[in-house]
C-alpha cells in the first residue's frame, strides 16, 4: 500500500499547495483531549498531524513545548497511548498521515521491533525520531522501511555537506529542514539563509521538504509556500490549545487552522 504521506505531497503538488502540519503533544492537556484536537485540526483542513511523545529531556524543544511534555507526562503520555490514539483515529476513518514526532529513548524502551511492527498495525505513516542522525540509524531504518513507515530526517542550518548527503541518500517521506539553529518556539521571520540552505537540499534530492521550528502564521505559511512543499505548526499550535481550553477550544483550533490553509486558497 502506498504511504499515505506521499499521496498527500503528491496530490498537493498536482494542486501547488502547501502542506500545513501541525504538532500537538499526546495525552495533552488532558488524557482524552488529543483525539478531538487532531480531528477538529484535519477537519479544518490540515494536511496530517504530528503527535509528539513527550521525553523528560527534550532538547530540541523550546518552553511552551516542554512545559507540554512536562504535563502530558503527569498525564501518563508513553508509547503505548500514542499507539492507542492512531489506532482509534484510524477507526474513525481519520485517513491523512499521522506522523510521530519522538526522541529516540521511549522507541529504545519500547523496542525497536515493536515499534516499527506497532506502527504498521495501527496506521502510523512516519516518525522523525529527533536525536537519531543517518549515521546511527541502519537498525532502525531497516524495521521501517519493512513495515511501511517512513522515518523522516532532519536537516539545520548547521548541517554539514556529510550530513545533508547522507540524509537525502536515506531520505524518504519529507526531510524536515529546521528554520534555524537552536529549539522550537514562536518567532517573528525568517533569514534569507534558510532559502539558500532549502536550495542546497533541493539540489541533492526531488523528495518534499517541510520546514518547522517558529512557523506561526499565514505570512509563515506563505514564506514557506515559495521554497518548500509544507509546514509543521508546532509552538504556536500548542500556544494556542493552552489559551483557549475553555468552551470554546475546538473553535478557536478551527479558526487557527482555517487562517494557516488560506494561503493555499488565494
Amino acid at each position: 500500500m502506498t504511504n499515505r504521506i506521499d499521496i498527500l505531497f503528491n496530490e498537493l503538488s498536482l494542486n501547488n499547495e502547501t502542506a500545513v502540519i501541525p504538532f500537538v503533544p499526546i495525552s495533552w492537556p488532558s488524557p482524552n483531549q488529543t483525539e478531538e484536537i487532531v480531528e477538529e485540526a484535519l477537519n479544518a483542513g490540515a494536511h496530517a498531524i504530528e503527535l509528539g511523545v513527550p521525553f523528560s529531556d527534550p532538547l530540541a524543544d523550546g518552553a511552551t513545548n516542554q512545559l507540554a511534555y512536562q504535563e502530558a507526562l503527569k498525564n501518563g503520555a508513553n508509547m503505548q497511548e500514542l499507539f492507542k490514539i492512531v489506532n482509534n483515529l484510524r477507526n474513525k476513518n481519520v485517513n491523512k498521515p499521522i506522523i510521530a514526532f519522538s526522541y529516540f529513548n521511549p522507541i529504545h524502551s519500547y523496542g525497536l521491533k515493536n515499534f516499527a511492527s506497532k506502527a504498521k498495525e495501527v496506521g502510523l505513516d512516519g516518525v522523525i525520531v529527533v536525536d537519531l542522525p543517518p549515521e546511527e540509524s541502519e537498525m532502525f531504518s531497516k524495521l521501517c522501511i519493512n513495515n511501511d513507515l517512513h522515518q523522516i530526517f532532519l536537516l539545520a542550518p548547521t548541517s554539514t555537506d556529510i550530513r545533508i548527503r547522507n540524509v537525502t541518500e536515506q531520505a524518504s517521506g519529507f526531510i524536515y529542514c529546521v528554520s534555524v539553529s537552536g529549539t522550537t518556539g514562536v518567532r517573528e521571520n525568517f533569514s534569507q539563509d534558510l532559502i539558500h540552505f532549502v536550495e542546497k537540499i533541493k539540489q541533492h534530492t526531488e523528495v518534499p521538504i517541510v520546514i518547522g521550528f517558529g512557523i506561526s502564521s499565514k505570512q509563515h505559511i506563505e514564506f514557506v509556500s515559495k521554497i518548500a512543499n509544507g509546514a509543521v505548526v508546532g509552538s504556536a499550535f500548542v500556544e494556542s490549545i493552552r489559551a483557549n481550553q475553555e468552551g470554546d477550544q475546538y473553535r478557536k483550533i478551527t479558526e487557527f487552522i482555517q487562517n494557516l490553509v488560506e494561503v493555499n486558497n488565494e
